[in-house]
């Protein structure tokens, strides 16, 4: 197209030339001087003439010079717009002084379909919106050169090295439309066959190739790494390669050359890596310079290396400003908490002698810098307050860089926005009045989530539906405008939950407030709940409605950040009360089949959470927590002698069926005669056994019990992108009073997905992946148990639309039904792995393949494989 436009100008000039026309036939001389009267507009075009005009630079009335600059530099302006496939002037007329101008111009094809072949329809996709092939774009040789040029590079960074591309357009017959065809060949993706390294005595192969951290040489055992060349990955390796030699003293080690060869063949290259690896080095003196805030003692403390330490460049390097770890324990950080922004620390070597090196520490702590204005962007739901309160960071005051980053991990972790997007901007840096603006910028995400489950299990489908909204408005309730669909923005949370088979419903409503009168961090919470049971067969899956179980819950709680030790702790106080009532509901879990139990307990908990910023992957930090749930200690007051209960006449088992009946000895049972253990009538009430129901509700009518629990959490980069996540929890139930004995209620049951179908006495549900739901506890739960898990993870992505990540765990546990029975090393074991996907339309879902190594017990057969799901949604 370019050459068409030089030639039509090369024409022109021409014809200038020979002082001739060959339009009308119109003679003039070379470089004459016009006034432009007209330029007519012709060809394929679809935009209005004057607007092409325009564009061109050309206006009426002008002076132009034909031949000249006038008409060049008009085609350089169209060409450049890139929306014409053809650009010529022609001369229509001219008359006297003034010439008429003819513009003709081929508008260039507009895209209507692209189609990818070679690719799955998720992946062609995700082709065409990366690289913008939307409707109606422009098609021109500029496209098809850059689609062309990002779909080859986009493959070779992923190791296919040989992937071809062809672009290929055909006309719609809508209009000046065309249909891209791309075929992409990916072909087979390069592997490293061999990987050499020359030169090296100090340092093994082995070692230097653990290095290559991101190319790596064929082995069917590398699962997660597998073997690929990619150019710019490739040049990253050799240079940790120069770094593992300066960790181990080789400041001098350098690559001397390295070649790669390609075996079209095979497909493969081969890699030589020649090294110099230079002679071993020590620290010697170490100086600092510039230093007033901190003395040298303290320096050294952060710096930890001292004189005759072996050199490890890398390490002086972390000491000196760790740059994987924004919050490191480094010389930089120190000054940067201590509102030392300005600061700059420079190591320098200043003397080198046989295999010593001295260094000097030379620092610059330039003015205290103070945060000025502190901005939030890009909050479209959430208040300004909600986030202005969770920062660290406030107008006038120091400024910090700990600050800067616990304030990112705040407000990921209140989980409206993409953690992963949260960044603080610097604005308005001045060195000289020492402030700096900051601006956090966040993206809004999904924050509140419907749960819709159902699933067969109990011998019988169970269904759920719950409303979480995470960033609800109570305030706003009343307000018609702040629908949209709901009144949000404040933080605060409102679930409600229904859950119900066959032979069960359950009701459950919360609301909590994390800022309790929105000046200080404490946290208000309250919840309400019912849930009703119906006895269920669970041969014959009869349900009978006549016996029921009712529970009925409140509670209220308290939570308040605390400052020491530091402001990670959370001291929480809860309320609850619970009132179950039994009608003729006899089962195996309650000696009696009507009457009323009622639990009052109050529960305190201290826990800490400094997991990292992303809730959903969190890759440093950890949670502990302990609480101890405590109901009022009743048989120390109440003048109940509960030992000697059963031997009392109220509580000893009479007739009462009519006026009487005739027992299994043919002798006659009057009504409310006592009766021993072969139910026969007796006289005296202390041969007479005793009723264990009346007995059992008069011990259970208000609970007596404490709980006490602990759990631990920790999360650790181990490498690259692996995160091992450690878990250790533990439970237990006493009682007070031992004639009272242990209630049946609060107990704990192990095994399974560790999702409760239904909550009917309290119970607590407690994972461990491998065994069948609730099967590593007794039928009536247990009262003491722990379990230990290592899992780890591997993030596939983690951008907002979704995030991916794999993972595979070892777990152990077990439950016990007393504490005498309780063994912390007699466990059942189970490993396997999974996957988790959260998506902001779907919320979190799961899938573990587990296997159990033991026997459920009970039983002789190992548990072997077994699958959980975990399933929601979230809009």
């Amino acid at each position: 197209m370019l050459n068409k436009g030089i030639k039509t100008i090369l024409t022109l000039l021409l014809i200038g030339s020979f002082n001739t026309i060959v339009a009308q036939e119109i003679k003039f001389e070379n470089g004459k001087e016009y006034i432009l009267a007209e330029v007519e507009v012709t060809g394929k075009v679809s935009y209005n003439e004057q607007t092409v005009v325009t564009f061109s630079g050309l206006e009426k009335g002008q002076k132009i010079l034909v031949p000249g600059e006038d008409i060049s530099s008009a085609i350089k302006k169209l060409w450049k717009l890139g929306l014409f496939s053809d650009v010529n002037f022609y001369i229509n007329k001219i008359e006297g002084d003034s010439i008429f101008l003819e513009l003709n111009l081929n508008e260039s094809p507009k895209l209507s379909d692209v189609k990818i072949i070679g690719l799955k329809k998720g992946k062609a996709d995700e082709i065409i919106k990366q690289a913008d092939l939307k409707k109606g774009k422009i098609v021109n040789e500029n496209l098809i050169t850059t689609t062309k040029n990002y779909i080859e590079s986009k493959y070779r960074k992923e190791g296919f090295y040989n992937t071809k591309v062809l672009i290929s357009n055909s006309p719609d017959s809508t209009g000046n439309n065309v249909k891209m065809l791309v075929n992409i060949n990916r072909g087979e993706k390069v592997k490293v066959k061999t990987i050499e390294f020359i030169g090296n005595s100090e340092i093994k192969d082995s070692k230097l190739k653990k290095a290559f951290k991101n190319t790596k040489q064929k082995n069917p055992l590398h699962l997660f790494k597998r073997s690929k060349y990619i150019k710019d990955k490739y040049k990253e390796d050799l240079v940790t390669v120069i770094d593992k030699y300066k960790e181990k003293g080789f400041r001098d080690a350098r690559v001397l050359s390295d070649s790669i060869s390609y075996d079209k063949k095979s497909n493969t290259i081969a890699i030589k890596v020649n090294l110099e690896e230079g002679k071993k080095y020590y620290f010697g003196n170490i100086r600092y310079l510039g230093n007033t805030v901190y003395t040298d003692q303290q320096l050294d403390r952060i710096l930890a290396i001292k004189k005759g330490d072996v050199y490890n460049g890398v390490m002086l390097q972390k000491r000196i400003a760790d740059q994987s770890k924004p919050d490191g324990e480094d010389i930089t950080n120190l000054y940067q908490n201590n509102g030392y922004l300005f600061s700059s620390i420079n190591p320098v070597e200043v003397k080198t002698y046989n295999d010593t090196i001295d260094f000097e520490i030379r620092i610059t702590e330039g003015p205290i810098a103070y945060f000025n204005k502190i901005s939030v962007v890009g909050n479209d739901k959430t208040n300004d307050h909600v986030i202005y309160r969770e920062l660290r960071t406030k107008p006038g005051q120091k400024y910090s860089k700990e600050e800067l980053i616990r304030s990112i991990r705040e407000l990921g972790q209140l989980g409206f926005f993409d953690p992963e997007t949260i960044k603080p901007d610097f604005k308005n840096v001045d060195a000289q009045a020492g402030t700096v603006d900051i601006e956090y910028s966040v993206v809004e995400k999904g924050s509140s989530q419907i749960e819709l489950q159902g699933g067969y299990g109990g011998g019988g489908f169970i269904g759920t539906l719950g409303l979480s909204f995470n960033n609800f408005s109570a305030r706003n309730m009343f307000k018609r405008g702040a629908y949209k669909p709901l009144p949000m923005g404040d933080g605060q949370k409102m679930s409600l939950r229904l859950q119900g088979s066959s032979y069960f419903q359950t009701y459950s409503l919360s609301f909590s407030e994390p800022w309790f009168g929105g000046k200080k961090p404490v946290s208000f919470s309250t919840s309400i709940s019912h849930s009703k049971q119906f006895l269920y067969n669970f041969q014959t899956r009869d349900v009978n409605r006549q016996q029921s179980f009712n529970i009925t819950s409140l509670s209220v709680g308290l939570a308040k950040r605390l400052t020491v030790p530091d402001d990670f702790f959370v001291l929480s106080h809860t309320v609850s009360f619970q009132y179950y009532k039994l009608n003729n509901y006899n089962t195996g879990l309650f000696t009696f089949g009507n009457g009323a139990s009622r639990n009052l307990a109050y529960t305190i908990g201290l826990s800490r959470n400094s997991k990292g910023t992303n809730p959903v992957f969190p890759t440093y930090g950890s949670e502990f927590s302990i609480s101890g749930r405590f109901t009022p200690p009743y048989s120390l007051v109440n003048g109940i002698d509960y030992a000697n209960l059963e031997n009392k006449e109220e509580y000893k088992l009479r007739n009462t069926t009519g006026n009487g009946y005739f027992n299994a000895n043919n002798n006659w049972v009057p009504t409310n005669a006592y009766l021993d253990a072969n139910g026969d009538a007796v006289t005296d009430f202390n041969d007479a056994v005793a009723d264990q129901a009346k007995v059992d509700q008069k011990k259970y009518n208000w609970l007596e019990y404490y709980k006490i629990k602990f759990k631990a959490d920790w999360y650790t980069r181990i490498y690259d992108k692996f995160v091992l996540r450690s878990l250790g929890e533990f439970g237990f139930l006493g009682a007070y009073n031992n004639d009272r004995g242990l209630v049946p209620f609060e107990r704990f049951f192990l095994g399974g997905d560790g999702l409760a179908n239904f909550a009917l006495d309290g119970r607590e549900i407690i994972q461990l992946r491998g065994y069948p739901n609730n099967s590593l506890s007794s039928t009536d739960g247990g009262t003491v148990y722990n379990k230990f898990s290592l899992e780890l993870r591997y993030p596939i992505t983690l951008k907002q639309a979704a995030s991916i990540y794999a993972l595979s765990f070892v777990e152990a546990g077990s439950a016990f039904d007393n504490f005498r029975d309780y063994n912390p090393f007699n466990l059942q074991r189970s490993a396997g792995f999974g996957l988790r996907v959260f998506m902001p339309a779907f919320g979190l879902l799961g899938i573990d393949f587990a296997h159990g190594f033991d026997a459920i017990p009970g039983q002789n057969i190992k548990s072997g494989w077994q699958t959980h799901f975990i399933i929601g949604q979230q809009f």
